[in-house]
């Protein structure tokens, strides 16, 4: 997991403390071992529209991961500052961003005019989360969707993205074997969780998937369509205190996150 997925994680981590609901009596968290569960979750996922396809690719043989659990449960608060966290994260990827800007010019250009979000502030998050796509992480999506899920801690939250990826898988996005990502269930080179990668993952090369794992035109528009729809305002400052900024808090609420964004996006504008 990347420093910005570990940011999020933590700031899911303070959100939702709540039980399963008991909607689904047979899926209750933490209730008989592991197996029992998963077939209950499976019934659940038939009953919710899923088809039996999608349940079966997706599940079958998925166990227990209790190094996904052991990373939930080691988090700690983080306490770098602004000054700390941006002089660590952003020197090491200016370059490689800048080039990134050219690289995607035209695909930049298209996505601005679409969605009203420009290339800085994509590059930016792009490389912030992934290194641009070098590191998505290795851990295998459901089954850790899975394991979260079935301990207490946040099992409704994570029972709900469960069932996402597996609409994901449904739809023909992604093959569960492709499916890795960070151990909170993260994926895709901008680190979309899979609630999210369904509401706001687009098809921006036209090849007929919403890839984000290997599309960098899918990546960068997806990214803007999520900012876009939390309210982005087109040709206007991103900086700390206006709207766009409360905007790029909606990525992710820490400060520090949203301050270093902001700082490394101006710096990649300043860019020949």
């Amino acid at each position: 997991m990347t420093t910005i997925s570990l940011l999020r994680s933590l700031l899911l981590g303070a959100a939702l403390l709540a039980p399963a609901s008991s909607a689904f009596a047979a899926v209750a968290c933490g209730s008989g071992n592991f197996d029992s569960w998963l077939a209950g979750v499976k019934t659940e996922a038939a009953a919710k529209g899923i088809s039996q396809r999608a349940i079966d690719a997706g599940l079958s043989g998925v166990t227990l991961d209790n190094s996904v659990l052991s990373h939930d449960r080691g988090q700690k608060v983080f306490q770098q500052s602004f000054e700390q966290f941006s002089g660590r994260m952003v020197p090491p990827r200016l370059q490689r961003g800048s080039d990134m800007l050219k690289r995607y010019g035209s695909v930049l250009v298209r996505i601005e005019q679409q969605y009203g979000v420009p290339g800085p502030v994509l590059v930016a998050i792009w490389g912030l989360e992934t290194d641009y796509g070098v590191n998505i992480g290795k851990f295998a999506t459901l089954r850790a969707l899975a394991s979260l899920a079935y301990d207490c801690r946040r099992a409704e939250m994570f029972r709900g993205e469960l069932m996402d990826a597996l609409r994901i898988v449904d739809r023909g996005d992604l093959a569960p074997a492709e499916m890795r990502g960070a151990w909170a269930g993260e994926i895709g080179q901008t680190q979309f969780m899979p609630s999210s990668y369904l509401k706001y993952a687009v098809d921006f090369d036209a090849n007929g998937k919403r890839d984000l794992l290997r599309s960098a035109p899918d990546v960068l528009a997806s990214t803007a369509n999520y900012l876009a729809s939390y309210g982005w305002k087109r040709d206007q400052d991103f900086a700390p205190g206006t709207a766009n900024f409360a905007v790029i808090q909606q990525w992710n609420k820490s400060e520090v996150y949203s301050k270093t964004i902001a700082y490394f996006a101006s710096q990649l504008a300043k860019e020949p």
